[in-house]
């Protein structure tokens, strides 16, 4: 029998839309196979999988690997699949993932090369833009602080585009915490801003991005508060050579991120 749209299960995973059910429940929904298979790679995190028909026989491979690391996998109508689901064209696979979440400790034990901090960052899609970029840039953790959205937000998860389960994920409360942590842990601090007083290229020139690094980034519409920004090792811009304002969030973490990533190899 195929799951609909009432059967409690569904109802169950459904309510995983909502922010005080995620926080509840540890529990969140990932949609479409690129994230089921990322979500495989971290044994205990996919606790169940839901699929049409047709999806669990294109994607029989994935409901295999589920099936044999004890996940239920129940197949569903369309209706309830879409009721799962928060894209128009769903791809018929959603699962529910348990929360990745890892202490601020942890994450800067060792200490690692390169860390990104979204402070105060409420747009899901720049924050899981934010999530893929810092994974591509060989990161190891990205860390949530302040009022920062839900990392584990359907747009947040769907932009990280599977990334979200290759890094250390932290949710901090207060930033200025978070940054006195990771100088602790050895990092150097860098806080982006168009504002910075320090040029991008010009610590690059100089080697200065080669040390162990923790960027700092704040939100598209109100940038880093000034207390925060004061707080770093050094305020630095993105050198802009042509005509435009500004770059958006996700751009200018990718330029500062790769900054780093290159100078540290």
């Amino acid at each position: 029998m195929l799951f609909t749209p009432r059967t409690p299960r569904v109802v169950a995973a459904r309510r995983l839309h909502r922010r005080r059910d995620r926080e509840t429940t540890g529990r969140f929904l990932a949609e479409g196979p690129q994230a089921v298979r990322e979500a495989l790679t971290r044994p205990g995190v996919l606790t169940e999988l839901f699929g049409t028909p047709a999806a669990l026989d294109r994607y029989a491979a994935l409901a295999a690997a589920a099936t044999q690391a004890g996940v239920p996998v129940s197949a569903v109508t369309d209706e309830a699949l879409a009721a799962l689901a928060e894209t128009v064209a769903p791809q018929g696979l959603v699962a529910v993932c348990a929360r990745l979440d890892v202490p601020l400790a942890a994450a800067l034990a060792g200490p690692p090369r390169l860390v990104a901090v979204l402070a105060g960052i409420r747009d899901p899609g720049n924050a899981g833009t934010v999530l893929r970029t810092a994974d591509a840039a060989g990161a190891a953790a990205v860390v949530f602080a302040g009022e920062a959205v839900d990392p584990y937000n359907g747009k947040c998860v769907r932009a990280s585009a599977g990334s979200l389960f290759h890094l250390d994920v932290v949710r901090a409360g207060d930033p200025a915490a978070v940054l006195a942590a990771a100088r602790g842990a050895g990092l150097r601090v860098l806080a982006a801003t168009g504002y910075g007083d320090t040029d991008l290229d010009d610590l690059a020139d100089a080697g200065a991005l080669a040390a162990p690094t923790a960027w700092l980034f704040g939100s598209e519409a109100h940038g880093l508060p000034a207390d925060l920004a004061a707080a770093a090792d050094a305020r630095v811009r993105v050198p802009l050579h042509g005509r435009a304002e500004s770059l958006n969030l996700a751009a200018a973490a990718a330029v500062c991120l790769y900054a780093s990533a290159r100078a540290q190899r």
